[in-house]
Parts: C-alpha cells; structure tokens; sequence
C-alpha cells in the first residue's frame, strides 16, 4: 500500500506555526486543487559532501527565491518559502504560467534572474517593492525565469506528491517537453551522473549557481522536511581587511567585525561581515581591536562604499558602527558573493599578520569587480 500523501501533515504544519497564516501579507485565493497554498515546500540538509551512489538524483543549486506554482484554470499563485505571495513581484511569472495550455498544476522551482551568463541575485531583492509601477518597470529590464525541478500535482488535477522522485522527475520532463518555449520557464538539469554534479559543484560558481542539490530518488515529496534532500553549497576563502567593528546589543563586547577589500582604484570598499564567535572569544576581540579604534571623522577605516546606510530591516542601533585603522587581516569562510559583498555572515578563520592589507583585493574572488568601482566608472 503507497504512503499517505503527506498533505494532513502539511496541514498540521501551518497551523502549529510553520507558515503562521497571520503572516501573510493577504489572503491566498481558494484553488480547487490537491495542494494549496501556503503549502510548505520539501526542504534540505546542509552537508559537507556530495554523497555517491546510485541512489540520488544531483541538480545544480539555483542562487534565487524558491517558489511554489500553482495553476487553477485562470488563477495563478506563485507562493515563496515562508508562505508568502510573490506574484505580485514577479507578474511575468504569473502571466506566463497563465498562458499555458495546462489548466491545473504546481510546480517547485527557483526564481532567477539571469543575464549575460550569470545569475543575479541582487536584481531579486530589487523586486520586493511596495510601488507596482516599479515592479513592472524591472520586469521588463531584468525579467525573471522559473526555474522548475518538481511536479507536485499533474495537469488533470492529481496529486503526484507519494510518487518516487524518479517517477516525478519523468513526468516533468514529460510535461515540459509538451509546452511551448517562454523566456520565464526552464526546466532545471537533472543528473544521476556524479561526475557531473562534481562539475557543476566545481564550474558553475561563476554562473552564479552555489553548490549542489542531491535528492533521493526514491522519496516521495515530503513537504516541510530535510529528511530526502541534501545541499553542499561551495564554501571559499578570502583575505579581508577589518575596517570596523559593530558592539553586541548588549553587555559592550563586540557583536560582528566588519570587512573590507580594496578595489581597482585603491578604496577599501565594504564587502560583508563575520560574527562566528563565542562570549569568551567576543571578549577577547575587544582588546584585539582596541588600539586601532578610530574617531569616526578619521581619514581611516572604510574609503569606498561603507556600511551604514539603514534598510526596511536594520534598527538604527544596527547601523552604528566603530572605524579602525586598515591593518589587520584576518581570512574568513564564505559561501557566494552578490553585488560586490559576501550574501551570508562569514566565517572568521584566523588572524593573518603576514599579509599585507593592500593585498586583500577583489583579484583574490571569482567575482572581481567591486560595486564602488563600477558606480564611479559609470
């Protein structure tokens, strides 16, 4: 007898508050459909390798929103990991999904924008906009793409979820290949070949793409868990120039360094942050840090693009911050660079009193163009 389609479950989810319904933005629309919205998407476990057998499928990790589609007739719903409603930002996406021929589905993906061969994630976020003449204005610069990896419910309106991801998979490769071609849908590549999944893991980090995804190929859709898919997202190294310093909200120890490299034009631009440590190590920074402390009117710390500069989710406590003379070097873990900064927190790895901080450039990245250096030469 075949599992349970895990949709009571999904269900107990919502309302023990993984997608706490009175966070939603607005209502989502009743669809007649198997699976609705906010339904939580299957999700995955981080791991340090990728693992090696015959029993996983290997797709590249899509640097994006990850999105739920659903199609019921002439309703679209596009609905984001936390069980938000994108459609709204991304109206070529939903009209898109609206013009196929298939009346009834749901589709897993990514959102993306992709442009001169590289994914950019920056041009995303621009799109989380209140203003809707805004949002139609970047639809037409920087359009964006679904990137589709699963198939939840098929067109005549079933509910594929306790199929096997292999079965799954055949069915959307099916299913694509019946669509006509749009510039907003793509079908994700898939591979159960791991030297493949060793390349894309290894070559398209310049593209944009982080890492790998596997997925098991004999599990059903298990909505809300990470218990039948696995990242290993592609960690890097970089020497970094601490330019200041944030205080913890509490208690005077020092929250979070703040990191630097120099551009092409000698300016020690901003480029992200590390707070990897623990009470007796944030102690310990303070008397590291202490005799390059600088007062803020100081000539020192960051000379390009700094940080500061308050957004929708920063305190005004969040946005103080301590300049430092530009000499010590400290080299640091990180997962992607967007937009000319490390997305994520970094991780502090050592000290680096051998090198030289005019070394520490954005030469050392994949991604080598800093974004102060870009705005001055426009």
């Amino acid at each position: 007898m075949p599992p349970k389609e895990p949709k009571a479950k999904a269900a107990a989810k919502v309302l023990k508050g993984a997608i706490p319904p009175r966070t939603l933005e607005r209502p989502f629309p009743r669809l007649q459909l198997p699976i609705r919205p906010p339904y939580p998407p299957m999700e995955a476990k981080s791991v340090k390798e990728i693992p090696q057998d015959n029993s996983w499928q290997y797709e590249p990790k899509w640097d994006g929103f990850r999105c739920l589609a659903f199609r019921d007739r002439d309703q679209v719903v596009l609905q984001s990991k936390s069980g938000q409603p994108l459609d709204r930002y991304f109206p070529e996406l939903a009209a898109a999904l609206g013009a196929l021929p298939d009346e009834k589905f749901v589709l897993d993906g990514e959102i993306i924008v992709e442009h001169d061969g590289m994914l950019h994630f920056d041009e995303l976020l621009q799109r989380i906009h209140p203003a809707a003449s805004r949002i139609r204005r970047l639809a037409q610069e920087t359009p964006a793409t679904l990137v589709v990896f699963d198939l939840l419910v098929m067109p005549e309106g079933k509910s594929i979820v306790a199929l096997p991801l292999a079965e799954r998979r055949a069915k959307l490769e099916r299913f694509f290949a019946e669509l006509p071609e749009s510039p907003h849908l793509s079908l994700s590549p898939a591979t159960k070949d791991f030297s493949q999944a060793e390349t894309w893991y290894r070559d398209w980090a310049v593209r944009g793409c982080d890492g790998v995804i596997a997925k098991r190929l004999d599990a059903q859709y298990l909505s809300g868990e990470r218990t039948a898919m696995v990242k290993i997202k592609r960690l890097r190294t970089a020497d970094v120039v601490v330019g200041g310093f944030r205080y913890a909200q509490k208690g005077g120890a020092v929250g979070s360094l703040l990191l630097g490299l120099y551009d092409d034009q000698g300016l020690l631009d901003h480029v992200g942050f590390s707070s990897s440590f623990n009470a007796a190590e944030r102690k310990k920074l303070k008397k590291v840090l202490q005799p390059f402390i600088q007062p803020k009117n100081a000539a020192t710390g960051f000379t390009g693009n700094a940080p500061g500069g308050p957004s929708r989710w920063a305190t005004e406590r969040s946005t103080e911050w301590v300049p430092l003379k530009p000499e010590l070097i400290c080299e640091v873990q990180y997962d992607h660079l967007s937009g000319g900064r490390f997305r994520h927190g970094t991780k502090f790895l050592r000290w680096r009193p051998d090198k030289d901080p005019l070394t520490c450039t954005f030469d050392q990245l994949e991604v080598k163009s800093s974004p102060s250096s870009m705005q001055r030469s426009a």
